[in-house]
C-alpha cells in the first residue's frame, strides 16, 4: 500500500526512454451523449419507422476530412429499436440540417424540399445575373418557348375550325366509304332482324293489352249484374213488407161534424130489436183501436 503513494520512483541507470515504445492516440474521438432524432427516418433492415423527436444513446465524433467556413461537422451514431442496426447521420452547418449518412431513409418532408428548391433558384438567379451570356442563353430561350407555344396555339385553332364545319352526315359518309360491301351487308341484315324483332315485340305487347282490356270489360260486367241484382232485391224487400203490415195497421179517422139524425134510422130503431147476432170484435180490430187511441 506504500508503495502507491510515492512521489518518486526508482529508475536504473541503464534506462533509455527512447527507447519506450509510443501508444498511438486515435485521432477521431468518441463520446457517448444523449440525443433526440432530428428527422422522421426509416430503418432499411427491418423497416422501423424512427419518429423526430425520439430519444437515443448516440455516439459523437468529429468528422476530420469535412468542414463548413471552418466550422466543425459532427456524425452521430444511433441503434435501430427493433433491430439493433446501426445507423448514422451528420450535421449540415450549409443549410442547417442534418444529413442521413446509412442504416436507414429519411422519410420525405414537403416543406424542407420547398426551402431547397429555393435557395436552389435564388442561387441559379445570382450566378445568371453575374454572367451575361447566360442571361442572353436564357432570353432566346424563353423566347423560343413562346414561339412554341403560339404555334401550337394556332394549329389547334385550325383543328377547331375544320371540326366545326365538318358535319355529322360527311363524317357519316367518310365512315361508310371506308366499310367494305361485306361489313356493309351484315349490317343490313342485323338491322333488317332488329327490324323484326321490334315489330314482334310491339305484337306480343298489343296483344297482351287486349287481353288485360277483354279482362276488365268482363270483370265490369259481372259487377254491373251483381249491383242490378241486389237494387231489384232492395227493391222488393219494402213491398213485401208492407203487405205483410196492411192489415195491421189501420188509419186513424178524421173526427167529422155531428149530422142530424135521419128520421128513416130512427124509425126503425124504435119498432124494436133486429134478428142480427151482436158482432164480434177481433183481435186485430182491437189492436188498431188500442194504436188510434190517444
Amino acid at each position: 500500500m506504500a508503495d502507491r503513494k510515492v512521489l518518486n520512483k526508482y529508475y536504473p541507470p541503464d534506462f533509455d526512454p527512447t527507447k519506450l515504445p509510443r501508444l498511438r492516440a486515435n485521432p477521431v474521438k468518441t463520446f457517448v451523449v444523449r440525443i433526440m432524432a432530428p428527422f422522421n427516418m426509416r430503418c432499411n433492415t427491418c423497416g422501423e419507422y424512427i419518429y423526430k423527436g425520439k430519444k437515443f444513446n448516440s455516439k459523437k465524433e468529429d468528422v476530420m476530412d469535412m468542414d463548413y467556413m471552418g466550422l466543425k461537422i459532427f456524425r452521430f451514431f444511433i441503434k435501430c429499436t427493433r433491430c439493433l442496426a446501426e445507423i448514422s447521420f451528420r450535421t449540415d452547418p450549409e443549410n442547417t440540417d442534418y444529413v442521413c449518412e446509412q442504416g436507414a431513409t429519411r422519410n420525405f418532408q414537403a416543406h424542407d424540399f420547398a426551402e431547397q428548391e429555393e435557395r436552389r433558384l435564388a442561387k441559379m438567379e445570382k450566378e445568371d445575373e453575374a454572367n451575361p451570356m447566360k442571361v442572353l442563353e436564357k432570353r432566346t430561350k424563353e423566347s423560343k418557348n413562346e414561339m412554341d407555344v403560339i404555334d401550337a396555339l394556332e394549329e389547334l385553332k385550325d383543328l377547331n375550325a375544320r371540326n366545326a364545319s365538318a358535319s355529322i352526315d360527311t363524317m357519316l359518309d367518310e365512315v361508310t366509304a371506308k366499310k367494305t360491301p361485306e361489313e356493309l351487308a351484315d349490317e343490313e341484315d342485323a338491322r333488317i332482324a332488329r327490324e323484326i324483332f321490334e315489330e314482334k315485340r310491339k305484337s306480343v305487347k298489343r296483344l297482351a293489352e287486349e287481353a288485360t282490356k277483354e279482362s276488365d270489360d268482363v270483370n265490369d260486367i259481372s259487377n254491373f249484374q251483381l249491383t242490378t241484382k241486389e237494387k231489384e232485391k232492395a227493391s222488393e224487400l219494402p213491398s213485401t213488407k208492407k203487405s205483410k203490415l196492411s192489415g195491421l195497421v189501420v188509419r186513424k179517422k178524421k173526427n167529422l161534424p155531428d149530422k142530424p139524425p135521419d128520421p128513416t134510422t130512427t124509425s126503425v130503431s124504435n119498432l124494436g130489436p133486429t134478428n142480427n147476432p151482436p158482432s164480434v170484435s177481433s183481435g186485430l180490430s182491437l189492436v188498431s183501436a188500442y194504436s188510434d187511441s190517444d
